[in-house]
């Protein structure tokens, strides 16, 4: 939705409004905004439009699929998104693009929509990490100063700070991503993917008829966690005599039966309260009394819950937004392309390729002091 939001670090080049498209699709989401950064140093959000790719239940979406479809909804999501922000690309400073980390063949055909676009109006370009749009779309949303940033989503689980033009990752999953954990559980139990599994897995967990705490391993490392044990131990529950997947509330005298809300509660108690260890080591490493929680897994109304009651306990705040800026979006692309753009910053064309491998510490970050 369009808004007024807090005014952005002082940057190159302040005296006239800026305007920047950005695109992503890194993933199954298909994302396209403008964003605008005015004389007076204030930011505006024009417009945020998004299309998801949704497979039926118990599948996940592979990239050749994924590609198809935004190659198919390119136009369309565009289109709208300049008609919602009532500009033309002719408008437009610049077209910021995903550049990496995410599956391959959808963000090539992000980047070659970008490409053409670029040529067509020769609007400069600007590849942004797929991280580091998160946390600067969730630094601008919330007003958060410097904080230990928790990045969850399906293909990312980070703890990350900043320090000397650098977001530094403190600790990481060493195996499989949050949102992919949740995903997977969900696939195995026959979850929605309407409109993601991880949302239907928040939605099971909130079942309180009958619902009780199944062991699950409980794996941190230091900083970092690990999920493929966890979500191993969480399928064999499904082919344990007593599980029963209608999800019916167990009786009274069915002490013993397992239910699909049980390991939905089960799954979310401990996987979170591994990220809240990890993201508290965090802040006590640098001194931290923010805490910001970026990346699709952050919309989880639970996991903000927990991560509340460890900052309150610390003397601190946390930092959170909703589906519009958690879930992956143009506007994030939009917002940390035209920091990055506002600094000198462009893409040549002949670099403007992908990497399914890009980390959030790779990134020069010449906008924040």
């Amino acid at each position: 939705m369009p808004g007024r939001l807090r005014k952005p670090t002082p940057l190159k080049n302040p005296d006239r409004p800026y305007i920047a498209l950005g695109l992503e699709g890194s993933a199954n989401k298909l994302g396209s905004g403008v964003i605008k950064h005015a004389e007076d140093g204030t930011t505006s959000v024009l417009s945020n439009i998004r299309h998801t790719y949704i497979t039926p239940p118990g599948e996940g979406f592979q990239p050749r699929d994924t590609a198809l479809h935004h190659r198919e909804w390119a136009l369309k999501v565009i289109n709208d998104s300049l008609a919602k922000a009532d500009v033309s690309i002719h408008d437009v400073d610049c077209i910021c693009f995903t550049k990496g980390p995410g599956m391959g063949a959808p963000l090539q055909s992000v980047a070659l929509v970008a490409r053409t676009l670029s040529l067509l109006y020769g609007k400069p370009l600007v590849g942004v990490n797929h991280c580091v749009g998160h946390i600067e779309m969730g630094r601008e949303i919330t007003g958060a100063s410097n904080p230990v940033v928790l990045y969850v989503s399906g293909g990312n689980t980070q703890v990350i700070a900043y320090s000397r033009q650098c977001y530094r990752i403190f600790g990481e999953t060493l195996d499989i991503a949050v949102g992919n954990c949740l995903d997977r559980f969900a696939r195995v139990i026959n979850l929605s993917n309407d409109p993601s599994p991880g949302y239907n897995i928040e939605q099971g967990a909130k079942l309180i008829r009958g619902r009780r705490l199944i062991p699950l391993p409980y794996a941190t490392k230091g900083m970092d966690i690990s999920l493929s044990g966890i979500l191993t131990s969480a399928e064999s529950y499904t082919l344990d005599k007593r599980f029963r997947l209608d999800g019916q509330p167990r009786n009274a005298e069915d002490t013993d039966i397992i239910t699909p809300a049980d390991l939905c509660f089960s799954l979310q108690e401990t996987v979170f309260a591994m990220l809240v260890e990890i993201t508290e080591r965090a802040m006590a490493h640098i001194g931290s009394k923010e805490v910001l929680i970026v990346g699709g897994v952050g919309c989880n109304e639970r996991l903000q819950e927990m991560m509340g009651v460890m900052a309150e306990e610390r003397g601190g705040r946390i930092f959170a937004t909703d589906e519009r800026f958690c879930i992956d979006n143009g506007i994030m692309i939009a917002q940390a392309g035209l920091l990055a753009y506002r600094m000198g910053q462009t893409t040549p064309l002949l670099k403007s390729s992908c990497t399914q491998r890009f980390r959030t510490d790779q990134v020069h970050v010449t906008w924040r002091a």
